[in-house]
């Protein structure tokens, strides 16, 4: 066998071992989300592209970049996994972007209360200081019982997190004394 067959094979194996891990680390973060007292982290769903377009106007959508129907898709599965692991939602937030509000509304998991505190700062649009701090001040009050979602941005998380997320990823964190602890890190695929 050719060195190259060699190194595929091991690079496949190597995927394979993955699997379960993934597995494991995506049940054990249900799980901790059906006990409730957490806070998850969600990026708006796909709206391709990125930043907004030139004439941007917070109120008015058709001046934004907006969910493709793959992201639209993807709010509506993300809320039925929710639902259908029997994870209780007791508040929702979010960015007052559209793609950030209709995610939250098509997933409907619970009433969507727009929260500047949530909104995006990427390209200087708000400070960064100030709204990371403010999320920061909201997770760390949330005791539950049940968990607190918040639909914002890739910079928000990034901000609060210290690490990337992908189009419509759910960062699930636990609230502690001094901050948080990231419990785990789920991506619901769209139906």
């Amino acid at each position: 066998m050719s060195t190259l067959r060699i190194l595929i094979l091991y690079m496949l194996l190597g995927l394979i071992c993955l699997v379960p891990l993934t597995a494991q680390a995506n049940t054990a973060t249900w799980q901790a989300l059906q006990e409730g007292g957490l806070v998850i982290l969600m990026r708006h769903s796909l709206a391709p592209g990125i930043g907004d377009p030139p004439g941007f106007v917070l109120e008015a959508c058709e001046t934004q970049r907006n969910l493709s129907s793959e992201g639209r898709a993807h709010a509506v599965a993300a809320g039925q996994a929710l639902r259908e692991q029997g994870v209780a939602i007791d508040a929702v937030y979010s960015s007052q972007w559209c793609r950030a509000l209709d995610t939250a509304e098509l997933m409907a998991v619970g009433q969507v209360v727009p929260a500047p505190w949530l909104n995006s700062f990427f390209r200087g649009r708000g400070d960064q200081v100030a709204i990371t701090q403010a999320a920061r001040e909201r997770m760390a009050g949330w005791q539950g019982p049940g968990n607190l979602l918040l639909v914002t941005h890739q910079v928000n998380i990034t901000a609060l997190t210290g690490g990337g997320v992908s189009s419509g990823e759910m960062v699930v964190v636990r609230p502690q004394e001094e901050g948080f602890t990231v419990v785990g890190r789920l991506n619901v695929p769209s139906r």
